[in-house]
Parts: C-alpha cells; sequence; structure tokens
C-alpha cells in the first residue's frame, strides 16, 4: 500500500518520535531505580538485574519479527499495537504485586517496546521523500540516543520527585493513550504485499538464534573476569547453540528462496550480501560508542573528582551534542550520502574519544571532548547505517532495518564487560603505583607505620578516594592520590581508546565497500521507481 510521499514534518511523524523516545527512555529509567526496586520486593542485586535482563532478551527477539510483520500487515496498524502492548506492559510492572509478576510484566512490555524504533524508521523510509528520509532518520536517531544517555538522570529526577519507583512506569500509561487515539488518526497505513504464506520456522530459529547469543553474552558480566566467563558452558556453549541455529535458518531461508510459497524473515540472497553483512558489523562497531558512553558518569567521578551524587548530569553534554549529530547526520545524509556521512561521523569520533582517553584531566576538556565524542556517536546513530541497510534489503526492509538494531544492541550488551575488565585491571595496578609515588615524594614505603596501608585494602574503586582523604599525613595522601589518579586513568583510558578504534573500523569498511554501497543505492531506486509505476498503473486501471 503506498501513499503519496512528503516532505514536510507532520504530525503522524511527531507521534513516531514521541513513541521512539518514550521507548528507548524506559531501559535507562529503571537503572536508576533499581536498587529502590529491589528493595521493594526483597530480592537481591542478581535476582534484580532480571528486570533489565528480560527487557533487553525480549526487545532484541522482538525488534526484527515485528520489522517484517510490520512490511507485512502495515506499518501503521503494528507501531499503534506496539504503543498498546508497550503501555499495558508499563501499568503491568507499575501496578505488580510481587517480583515474578515484575518480571513478567517487564517481559510483555519488551514485546511492546522492540518494534516502536524499527517501525518508524520504516514508515519514514515509506512516507518521505528520498531527499528528506536522511533528516526524518536522523531526528528518530537522536530520540533514541538521547533517551538512552539521559534516562537514568530523568529517572533519578522522578522519583526524588515522586518517592516512589512506580511512577516511572505509570507516567507511560497516559502517553501512550495518547499515542494510540492521536496516532490512529494522524499516521497513513503502509505497507508491502505479500501473497506467500509467513515463514514461522524462520521466525522460531532467528528468535532462538538471537534468545541463544544475548543470554551468552548476558552470561558474560556476571561474575569473574571475562577470560574466566567466555569458557565457561553458559557463555561458550550458548554462543555454540546461537551459531548452529543460524546456520540451519541460514539453509531454511535457501529453501524458502527457491520456492514462492513463504516469505522469508530474512531472505537467503540478503544474508549472501557483502553489503549487508558489513552493514551488521558496523551496527555491532556503533553499539560499542553507546557501550562507552555508560561509563561516562564513573568517568567523570574518579578522574575528575565529581560526587557519585552529581557525576549523572555529566553526561548532558554528551547527550545535547549526540542529538545534534543525529540531526546533522540525517542532513548529510540527505545532501552528501550516508557513506561520507559515516567517515565524517568515524573521523569525529575519533577526535572525541580518543581526547577522552588521551587528554582529559580538567572539567573543561572534558565538556570539549564529551560533546565532540557525543557529536561524532549521533552521526552514526541515525541515518547513515538506516539507509544503507534499507539500500541492500530492497523490498524486505523492516526485517533487514530489525537485525541491524539487534546488531547494534549485541555491540552495547557485549563492550561493557571487555570496558569493566579494562577497569579491574587498571585499578589492579594501584598497587605498583603506590610505592612509586611514595618515593618520588620521598617517602620510603617501607618507613611507613605498619598498618598504615589496611584501610585502603579491600575498598571498591568509589571508597579509595574518601579513603585516602582520612590518611593524616598530607605527604603521603598527596602521593596516593597521585597514584589513584595514574591508575583511574589506567582504567578507563583503554575504553576510549577501543572506542576511538571502532570508529576507525567504521571509516574502513565505509570506504572499502563504498563502490557496492553505491550500487545498492542505484538498485533501491529503481525498485522503487518500479514500485511507483506500478501503483501508477494500478490507480488507473482502478479509475
Amino acid at each position: 500500500m503506498a501513499v503519496e510521499k512528503t516532505s514536510k514534518v507532520n504530525l503522524g511523524f511527531i507521534i513516531l518520535l514521541v513513541g521512539v523516545f518514550m521507548a528507548a527512555l524506559d531501559n535507562g529509567i529503571i537503572s536508576a531505580a533499581l536498587t529502590t526496586i529491589n528493595t521493594s520486593f526483597g530480592v537481591d542485586a542478581t535476582q534484580g538485574s532480571w528486570g533489565i535482563t528480560l527487557y533487553t532478551l525480549g526487545l532484541a527477539v522482538m525488534t526484527p519479527i515485528v520489522g517484517k510483520l510490520a512490511d507485512r500487515y502495515g506499518r501503521k496498524k503494528l507501531f499503534l499495537i506496539e504503543i498498546a502492548i508497550f503501555t499495558i506492559g508499563s501499568l503491568g510492572v507499575a501496578l505488580s504485586p510481587n517480583f515474578t509478576l515484575f518480571l513478567a510484566a517487564r517481559l510483555f512490555q519488551s514485546f511492546g517496546g522492540g518494534g516502536i524504533f524499527i517501525i518508524a524508521s520504516s514508515h519514514v523510509l515509506s512516507t518521505f521523500t528520498k531527499e528528506k528520509q536522511g533528516s526524518m532518520l536522523g531526528l528518530l536517531g537522536g530520540m533514541n540516543g538521547i533517551a538512552s544517555v539521559v534516562g537514568p538522570n530523568i529517572g533519578s529526577f522522578l522519583i526524588d520527585i515522586t518517592g516512589n519507583w512506580h511512577w516511572l512506569f505509570l507516567i507511560n500509561v497516559p502517553i501512550g493513550i495518547a499515542l494510540v487515539a492521536v496516532g490512529y488518526f494522524s499516521l497513513h497505513e503502509t505497507k508491502s504485499y505479500v501473497m506467500s504464506k509467513i515463514d514461522f520456522l524462520g521466525i522460531s530459529l532467528l528468535s532462538f538464534s538471537i534468545l541463544s547469543v544475548m543470554f551468552a553474552i548476558n552470561n558474560i558480566g556476571r561474575g569473574g573476569s571475562f577470560t574466566e566467563a567466555i569458557v565457561k558452558w553458559s557463555v561458550l556453549g550458548l554462543l555454540i547453540l546461537g551459531v548452529i541455529i543460524f546456520t540451519a535458518l541460514i539453509f531454511v531461508e535457501k529453501r524458502n528462496e527457491k520456492g514462492d510459497s513463504i516469505d522469508p524473515i530474512l531472505p537467503y540472497s540478503l544474508l549472501r550480501k557483502p553489503t549487508y553483512a558489513m552493514t551488521m558489523v558496523m551496527g555491532l562497531l556503533s553499539g560499542t560508542f553507546i557501550g562507552a558512553i555508560i561509563f561516562i558518569p564513573s568517568f567523570a567521578q574518579q578522574i575528575l573528582g565529581i560526587s557519585a551524587a552529581k557525576s549523572g548530569y555529566w553526561m548532558t553534554p554528551l547527550a545535547l551534542a549526540s542529538g545534534i549529530g543525529a540531526g546533522g547526520g540525517g542532513y548529510f545524509v540527505d545532501k552528501k550520502g550516508p557513506v561520507p556521512t559515516l567517515i565524517f561521523a568515524g573521523i569525529v569520533g575519533i577526535i572525541g574519544f580518543g581526547g577522552l582517553g588521551f587528554f582529559v584531566d580538567t572539567k573543561l576538556l572534558f565538556i570539549v571532548f564529551s560533546v565532540i565524542a557525543g557529536i561524532g556517536f549521533g552521526f552514526v546513530l541515525g541515518a547513515p547505517l538506516t539507509v544503507l541497510t534499507s539500500n541492500a534489503a530492497g523490498n524486505q526492509k523492516g526485517s533487514a532495518i530489525g537485525t541491524l538494531s539487534v546488531a547494534r544492541q549485541v555491540g552495547l550488551t557485549i563492550s561493557p564487560a571487555f570496558f569493566a575488565a579494562f577497569i579491574q585491571m587498571g585499578f589492579n595496578k594501584i598497587n605498583n603505583f603506590i610505592p612509586q609515588k611514595l618515593q618520588e615524594h620521598g617517602i620510603d614505603p617501607d618507613t611507613l607505620p605498619e598498618g598504615a596501608m589496611e584501610d585502603l585494602k579491600g575498598a571498591s574503586y568509589g571508597e579509595l578516594q574518601s579513603k585516602i582523604d582520612q590518611i593524616p599525613s598530607p605527604e603521603v595522601r598527596d602521593a596516593l592520590h597521585e597514584a589513584f589518579q595514574q591508575a583511574a586513568h589506567a582504567a578507563y583510558q583503554p575504553i576510549y581508546l577501543t572506542t576511538a578504534v571502532m570508529a576507525m573500523l567504521i571509516i574502513v569498511i565505509a570506504v572499502a565497500f563504498s563502490k557496492q554501497y553505491k550500487k545498492d543505492a542505484i538498485e533501491s531506486d529503481r525498485l522503487e521507481e518500479q514500485e511507483k509505476l506500478k501503483n501508477n498503473r494500478s490507480h488507473t486501471t482502478n479509475e
């Protein structure tokens, strides 16, 4: 079903923006209230983390499926259904009398949240002219990115105002109802005509494959070092199982493509396209940007000496810059194309994240480089990868864009495990730095009174600075502060240098496959013209 494409922002697009912001905000908001929620249900931190894990798993599984269903049955219809499911799930979470029902409601809520951004992106590609698609996708990406980054701060603010975690979810109810009501009248229906049967086997295999891989990635962060975790069967076994299931999916989709009786969830011709595969890799790499940004508050706390209560607010410059970057990236895509946009974004990302790793030791430098990093992150987040995926996908846009979202989610989920390992290794070096700094201050470590360092042993990284402040000798205190600063830089520098390397890899891939991406764009334009001619003939025949 085709509609006349527009180049202007309308009420329907505003509905999409608000829906994307509401859904993206949710996981960030709950992270701020996790301790309060755990206390109210009487569960420990490990059990409580399932409130986030189940939501993440539900999002990952549902995203490509909902994208496909939206292409098939109508994007407006599926968007309204997704908003309704998310709203009912939010109400269920807020009113849950026990932790079991809380988890069940979170999972149900994720089934709604999983498709909102994907359907909104597909709707933009179906209803806006080619010249405006980049800008509109950039705005959607900006909303998605800003919500993810500022979610914890908004969560803390709402708890301070209301004194109750239930309002974090109840606030979604009136917004969701309004979105469904207004969206019903303001959104135009678009869908692809498909005569063949739905691919239930492919959907099942894709779901179990994603579930296995995401479970494995989540298990990496559950205690122990990264190297210890990766060889456990709860990680390695699930990863192998996920690969086996995905291999089976490839064979099933190859068989489906030979006939025309089944509409494949992920067409084999798409899976074997190098440009599609490389765009998924870039999606995964872009997920590490978000993974690195998660550590900004602790970076501000331990490198700049910001208090824990205020460290979250130091995400604000990066969040605002990412929103500006996403809008600018979309405009850049419209004017120059997705490949030059990715190259520019990669260069900006290298400068921003590299600067955070190498040069930041004052608040001013932190703001400068976090803004630069935010702009680079925003440029990547919105339009360019979505446009490249759409060009490669042909008529299979929904599931293809959904898989891009899953790839980004994998990068976002796995990178914090690596980064936490970097932090642990960095702070483990403090025992080597302490004697060195004491000697630089003219203090022989062997002459210190017995037990002088006992209070520092077993202290967490967050407590270490306050413990050092309590040491009575100014010379010893200054030496230990310098040792802590050196350890903190050793802990956080690899995070942002790794992210800068990921930005460089995005540039390399974009340049290496630029000719193939150009061919995809030409083929996409040809298919769009064919679709337009077909619709015009159909319209003429009906008249």
